[in-house]
């Protein structure tokens, strides 16, 4: 089976066997869930790392390290997007210099004409984008377009696209989609400038991204070595990407019906909710007999990866497995708890828009 086949960055599919992944790609399991405080940690919702030991002797130590994260403008941001956010914010407070990039032109050249058919379609998405990142906390002076890049950013794009060729692009991608193929050197452009001279300077870097961005975590750890820069190879974790509400998928904007929206209205969120997959039994007879799956229920890991509140979740958890909690009251727990997230984030969010226009007009 080829690479590309195991593991797609631009897919839907959700990668279920991570040990094959690790074995065949040589990660590491991530072990260092003690340097905060953090239910996103003390769950281990990070799985994976490269050269992690880096970053992690630097937040112990107090020496300097930067993070760049970034999300494309193809679409309306959803709970796997709050997901990256989440560990940006968190490796903001352990002291990292820190970047968030809006993809744009990333998102126009790397997605199908009938999803984002201009740039300004991209940039469109950015404003939205923008203002979910700023009601969630991110800083303003943090974040940059991709279209708005300094002349610095571009010529080392420039200059990467020097250092791959056809064989090792097909050899990690399985294919030479032009258009990925530029989506890819800005990727590996906005990991790699922010150790340039006029931005924060070489120094350990750390990027989290979904098992399935793999690929291309290793081109660019590849070519930060090849440069004609004395740069520090990035490393990166990896993180359980958040099922989609449906069997076998990740949260994806190509498939509404799998991800909840940070746009969505209640009654959209009950009725994603309500026709989600569960790990409840076929009848309630068994349900209360043999109780419950939360281990592979969408429900439970929504409150998983985005509910912090320790007691509750445990709550869920053996309730269901003891066969007490039934599907019905788990689903109604869960479109409040959304709901009152999403009331308030919306709420938030609409006195950002001066701010996301300012940023997309630099």
């Amino acid at each position: 089976m080829s690479e590309t086949k195991i593991i797609d960055p631009w897919g839907s599919s959700k990668i279920e066997n991570y040990k094959h992944v690790f074995s065949k790609f040589g990660l590491k399991e991530f072990e260092s869930y003690n340097i905060i405080n953090n239910y996103l940690f003390n769950r281990k919702i990070i799985i994976a790392q490269r050269d992690f030991d880096k970053i992690e002797q630097c937040i112990q130590n107090k020496k300097p390290f930067s993070q760049l994260t970034g999300i494309a403008s193809s679409g309306s941001y959803h709970l796997g997007h709050k997901l990256d956010i989440d560990f940006y914010l968190i490796f903001k407070k352990l002291g990292a210099k820190s970047k968030f990039v809006i993809s744009d032109i990333d998102a126009y050249i790397s997605r199908e004409d009938y999803k984002v058919p201009n740039l300004d379609k991209s940039k469109e998405y950015a404003l939205d984008n923008l203002m979910d990142l700023l009601a969630l906390g991110v800083d303003k002076d943090d974040i940059y377009l991709q279209s708005n890049q300094k002349p610095q950013y571009y010529t080392l794009s420039y200059e990467i696209s020097k250092k791959i060729t056809e064989n090792m692009f097909r050899a990690i991608y399985g294919h030479s989609d032009y258009g990925k193929l530029g989506s890819v050197l800005l990727q590996i452009a906005d990991i790699l400038h922010i150790q340039l001279p006029n931005e924060f300077g070489k120094s350990p870097t750390i990027t989290g991204i979904g098992i399935e961005q793999d690929p291309h975590a290793r081109i660019t750890r590849d070519i930060s070595k090849r440069c004609n820069y004395d740069f520090e190879t990035p490393s990166f974790f990896y993180f359980q990407h958040q099922s989609g509400l449906k069997e076998g998928k990740k949260m994806s904007s190509s498939e509404p019906d799998t991800a909840i929206f940070l746009n969505d209205t209640s009654d959209e969120v009950k009725r994603k909710i309500n026709k989600s997959f569960t790990g409840g039994r076929i009848t309630l007879e068994e349900q209360k007999e043999k109780g419950g799956q939360p281990q592979i229920c969408k429900i439970y890991e929504i409150f998983k990866f985005h509910n912090a509140d320790d007691e509750f979740l445990n709550q869920t958890f053996n309730k269901c497995k003891n066969g007490e909690l039934l599907c019905g009251e788990c689903k109604k727990n869960c479109v409040s708890f959304l709901n009152k997230f999403l009331k308030e984030h919306q709420n938030k969010k609409e006195k950002f828009k001066q701010t996301a226009l300012e940023i997309i007009n630099k």
